[in-house]
């Protein structure tokens, strides 16, 4: 279809009756698409997209996130859950906590606390796994098992129970009586404490490793990161002193090594 937008004249050029409508939906356009460059920032810095493992956001980060928003009115806050180290650098996440040594090329990282591991269980199967001398079904990953029986100066009993996907889903199945988890006394603290899960045995093990704040350097300056870099640090400092207990008894143990 032929659109007549001009009408040309000798000395001059007219937009005609469909230019004239053309150019007023596109000068809209453009102011709408000016405005939304203008907003983009602030929308940006008000929505802080964060990805953690598991088990750190169920039973950790989850539990405190109300404090963050009421420290930061109007914080809109995203948490992602993933096994899975996300990609940090595409702008899908603000922010992540990983489990590590706190080395990843283009990140910076600030330690939160160490990743510990020792058996939980619930109340009324401690007795039977002192009794049985730790032949209850395990919950939990097979290798922090080996180093925790390592530490122990044993040979892990092999005898598993429920393959569960997440230690947070074997804690649920330690709290119902399902077997005996190996369990972050940390990520589970509130649980213990409580009375949910019960240390089958006082011997606190890690592996070297540590959670960690994690973000691209080159954003370190952004007031979003600031704000959530100042939260959970103080956050993860109130953690520590409240499982003292647990980080002045603890061995390490790293995989491959000697105690």
């Amino acid at each position: 279809m032929h659109l007549t937008l001009f009408r040309r004249f000798p000395h001059r050029v007219e937009l005609s009756r469909a230019g004239e409508a053309i150019a007023h939906e596109t000068i809209g356009a453009f102011e709408l698409l000016r405005t939304s460059f203008i907003r983009g920032p602030a929308i940006d810095a008000a929505h802080l997209s964060i990805t953690a493992l598991p088990t750190f956001g169920v039973s950790w980060l989850t539990p405190r996130l109300g404090r963050l928003r009421d420290l930061y009115d109007g914080l809109e806050i995203e948490l992602d859950l993933s096994a899975e180290a996300q990609d940090l650098s595409n702008g899908r996440f603000d922010a992540a906590i990983r489990n590590g040594h706190g080395s990843w090329p283009g990140l910076k990282s600030l330690w939160l606390f160490p990743s510990l591991f020792m058996p939980l269980c619930a109340p009324d199967v401690v007795g039977r796994f002192k009794e049985t001398g730790g032949t209850l079904p395990l919950l939990g990953r097979p290798d922090w098992w080996e180093l925790w029986y390592h530490a122990l100066g044993k040979a892990a009993p092999g005898k598993f129970g429920l393959q569960l996907a997440d230690e947070h889903l074997d804690a649920v199945a330690a709290i119902a009586g399902h077997g005996v988890t190996i369990g972050s006394p940390i990520l589970f603290r509130r649980e213990i404490e409580a009375g949910r899960l019960v240390p089958a045995h006082d011997l606190v093990v890690g592996d070297g490793r540590a959670f960690w704040l994690t973000y691209p350097a080159v954003r370190r300056v952004t007031e979003k990161i600031g704000r959530l870099e100042r939260w959970l640090m103080d956050e993860a400092a109130q953690e520590r002193i409240a499982s003292r207990p647990f980080l002045d008894t603890a061995i390490i143990v790293e995989p491959g090594h000697p105690r």
